[in-house]
C-alpha cells in the first residue's frame, strides 16, 4: 500500500548568463535573452516540444552555456528522451560540477533512463554539495527506498523531515520506512504529526497499520474506518472491512464489504472480502455467489478457488456454476497440482449431491495428476485414499493415507480413516494405534477453525500489504 514519493527536481530558472569568449552586442545579447526566456516560458507551460525546438536553435549560439543545457536537458527529459536528456544535463554538470541541482536532475533522468548506479553516485554528490539541503536529503533517501534499502533510506528522510517538518510526502516514506523496519513508535509519532497539520485517508490507513501491529486494534479499526471516510478508495475500505473480520466483528464487515463492492465492482480482492465475511457470518449461499463473481475477475488468482471451495463445502446448491469454474482454472492452471485437485473435488462433490453417479475415473486421474504435478500435497492423497477406501480397495487406499499423514500428521480424519481400513484388512494393531491418535488430536481440538482463521489472515494481510486488486 505504500506509494513512494517522487524524486525533487530543480526546476526553477532564472535570467541567463552568458559565458562567452567574447561579448556580444548588446542587440544581440538581448536577443539571445529573449529567445532562453521564451523557451522556459514554454517549458514551464508544460510546452515542452516547443522549449527544446527553441533551444536546439539556440545552442549552437551560446555554447558551454549551463542554463541553456540545463533547461534543454529538462526539456528532453520531460518528452523521455533519456539519452538527449543525460546528454546535456551531463553537459550541465561539466560546467558547474559544484551546483547539486544540477548533479539532481541528471540523477533522476539516469533513474527513469534505467541508470540505477550512475543515478545514485549523482544523488549522492548533490548531497555532498549541500548536506543540509532538504531536496538532497529526500531524494537520496527515495534512490535507496526504490533500491530496496530501507536501512539507509530512514536516517536520510528522517533528516529531510527535520529540515522540513511539514513535507507530506517525505514524512509518509519516512512513517512508512520506519513501519517497514519494525520501528513502530517512531513510525507512529511521524503519521500522527502529520495528520495534526493535513488529515488524509492514505495517512490515516498507515497509522491503522501501525496500530494493528502494536495490538492496538481498537485504534487500528478506528484508523481504518477514518481513512475510508475520507477517502473510500479501494484500499482503505478493504483495510477497514478487513480489519473488522480479523476480528470477529462480521456484521459490520459484511456491510463494509457491500459498499465496497457495490463502489467498485470490479475488485477480486473487495468481492473474496465479501465472500469471506459472508461465509464467517454463516451466510454460505451469498458467500458462494461473491466468491464466484471473485473468480469470473480474476480466473487465475488461486486465492478466489481456496475460499470457493470452503465455502461450496457449506453450500452445495450451486454445483453446477461451481464445477464449470474449477473446470476453467485446472484448464487455465494444467501445471498447478492445486487447480487439478480442487477440480476433482468440486466434481466429486457435486455429483454425489446431485444424487448422480460421479464420475470416479476422472476424479482419480485429476487427483493422479495432481499428485504428479505435487507429490508433497497432502489433501490429494488423503482424497485418493477416500476414493479407494470407498470402493472398497484398502490395498491402494492405506499407503495414501500412510502418506497424506506422512506429509501432515495432524489430520485427525486422515488417522480414523486409515484406522478403519487396517482393521478391514484385519491389522488391529495398527488400527488400535491410529485410533489412538485420532483420539487424542480430537481431545487436543486440531480445528479447522484454526487454520481457517490463518488462511483469512494470511489473505488480508498479503491483499493488503501488496494492494492487490
Amino acid at each position: 500500500m505504500s506509494r513512494w514519493a517522487p524524486f525533487r527536481l530543480a526546476t526553477a530558472f532564472f535570467l541567463l548568463v552568458w559565458v562567452t569568449s567574447a561579448r556580444p552586442a548588446d542587440t544581440e545579447a538581448k536577443e539571445l535573452d529573449r529567445q532562453f526566456q521564451s523557451a522556459a516560458a514554454d517549458y514551464n507551460a508544460g510546452r515542452y516540444a516547443q522549449a527544446a525546438t527553441q533551444l536546439e536553435q539556440l545552442l549552437p549560439r551560446v555554447k558551454n552555456n549551463f542554463e541553456v543545457h540545463e533547461l534543454l536537458g529538462m526539456s528532453y527529459a520531460a518528452l523521455s528522451e533519456d539519452a538527449k536528456a543525460i546528454d546535456q544535463l551531463e553537459a550541465a554538470v561539466r560546467i558547474r560540477p559544484d551546483y547539486a541541482a544540477a548533479r539532481t536532475n541528471l540523477a533522476a533522468t539516469l533513474t527513469h533512463a534505467g541508470e540505477v548506479k550512475l543515478a545514485g553516485e549523482q544523488f549522492r554528490k548533490a548531497l555532498e554539495l549541500e548536506p543540509n539541503n532538504y531536496t538532497a536529503n529526500h531524494n537520496l533517501g527515495e534512490f535507496y527506498i526504490r533500491a530496496g534499502n530501507l536501512a539507509q533510506a530512514c536516517p536520510l528522510l528522517a533528516r529531510a523531515q527535520q529540515i522540513n517538518p511539514v513535507a507530506y510526502d517525505n514524512g509518509y516514506d519516512l512513517a512508512m520506512a520506519d513501519f517497514l523496519t519494525g520501528r513502530l513508535d517512531d513510525a507512529h509519532k511521524v503519521a500522527a504529526s502529520l495528520l495534526v497539520q493535513d488529515r488524509t485517508g492514505e495517512m490515516h490507513n498507515l497509522l491503522g497499520q501501525v496500530d494493528e501491529k502494536q495490538g492496538n486494534y481498537l485504534a487500528a479499526a478506528h484508523d481504518y474506518e477514518t481513512a475510508a471516510h475520507l477517502d473510500p478508495s479501494d484500499d482503505n475500505l478493504f483495510a477497514w472491512g478487513g480489519e473488522l473480520l480479523l476480528h470477529r466483528t462480521y456484521e459490520p464487515a459484511v456491510n463494509v464489504f457491500k459498499f465496497a463492492t457495490e463502489r467498485y465492482p470490479g475488485s477480486p480482492r473487495l468481492q473474496i472480502g465479501l465472500g469471506m465475511a459472508l461465509y464467517a457470518r454463516g451466510l454460505y449461499e451469498q458467500s458462494v455467489e461473491a466468491l464466484l463473481k471473485a473468480v469470473d475477475l480474476s480466473p487465475g488468482d488461486p486465492r478466489c478457488y481456496q475460499f470457493l471451495a470452503r465455502a461450496y463445502d457449506r453450500s452445495p446448491s450451486q454445483a453446477e456454476e461451481v464445477i464449470e469454474r474449477f473446470r476453467r482454472y485446472a484448464t487455465l492452471q494444467p501445471s498447478v497440482a492445486q487447480a487439478q485437485y480442487d477440480y476433482a473435488m468440486s466434481l466429486w462433490k457435486g455429483k454425489r449431491l446431485e444424487q448422480s453417479s460421479p464420475d470416479l475415473g476422472t476424479v482419480q486421474s485429476l487427483l493422479q495428476k495432481a499428485i504428479a504435478l505435487d507429490p508433497n500435497l497432502a489433501d490429494a492423497h488423503l482424497q485418493l485414499g477416500n476414493l479407494y477406501a470407498d470402493q472398497h480397495d484398502y490395498r491402494d487406499s492405506i499407503p495414501e493415507y500412510e502418506r497424506a499423514l506422512e506429509l501432515n500428521p495432524n489430520q485427525p480424519d486422515a488417522h480414523y480413516r486409515l484406522a478403519t481400513d487396517y482393521v478391514h484388512v484385519g491389522d488391529k494393531e495398527h488400527a488400535d494405534q491410529e485410533f489412538a491418535v485420532y483420539q487424542k488430536q480430537r481431545a487436543e481440538h486440531l480445528a479447522d477453525d484454526d487454520k481457517e482463521r490463518a488462511e483469512v489472515e494470511q489473505f488480508l494481510y498479503s491483499a493488503k500489504s501488496s494492494g492487490a486488486q
